[in-house]
């Protein structure tokens, strides 16, 4: 049986729509905790979706955001559209996925990128001291193999709120996987 897309889904792809070819329009914020137990939040790159309510994003395993993640699985992302005056605020978990399932969506996520994405995967380790000889490569080809360090983030989104930031007074929405993503509308 296939899973219906939730009406929200409709919603974002014609918000995405209106930022046109932008790439800010791929951009959204993660917030994760952080080992220390303060807030983290970084801007990550929309990959595509891997269900019906499941987006992918992609990360070092090296980084500090892999290590949070697997230890707190919960996150908030965060993807404004200026152009289409929307803000769209997504809450989930991150999903553990078995290793088959998890090698053919990074395999093909690998093969999507261009040369010049796949580069930071072969430089050195985020957040480590600077060294300026390296190796920062400007692209990685199709004939290198993917790195150990090339990790899926698969988000199981579990709510999402809408606000859309026009007409008086601005709109508020909210839609939750656990009512069947029923919209429920809020105070702005």
């Amino acid at each position: 049986m296939i899973e219906a897309l939730p009406p929200w889904r409709a919603l974002l792809r014609g918000a995405r729509q209106r930022e046109g070819r932008s790439p800010q329009a791929r951009w959204l914020q993660l917030a994760t905790l952080g080992s220390d137990g303060a807030p983290r939040v970084r801007t990550l790159v929309f990959r595509g979706w891997g269900g019906p309510s499941q987006l992918d994003l992609l990360t070092d395993r090296r980084s500090e955001k892999s290590a949070e993640l697997a230890h707190e699985p919960r996150v908030e992302l965060c993807w404004l559209l200026p152009k289409a005056k929307s803000q769209f605020r997504l809450r989930g978990h991150r999903l553990a996925l078995g290793a088959e399932t998890d090698q053919r969506a990074r395999d093909q996520h690998w093969q999507q990128l261009q040369p010049g994405a796949r580069s930071l995967w072969g430089w050195p380790q985020p957040g480590a001291p600077f060294d300026p000889l390296g190796p920062f490569p400007e692209a990685l080809s199709d004939e290198v193999p993917q790195p150990e360090s090339f990790e899926l983030v698969r988000i199981q989104v579990e709510q999402v709120e809408l606000l859309e930031l026009k007409g008086h007074p601005h709109q508020r929405r909210r839609w939750r996987l656990e009512q069947d993503w029923s919209e429920e509308r809020l105070n702005p």
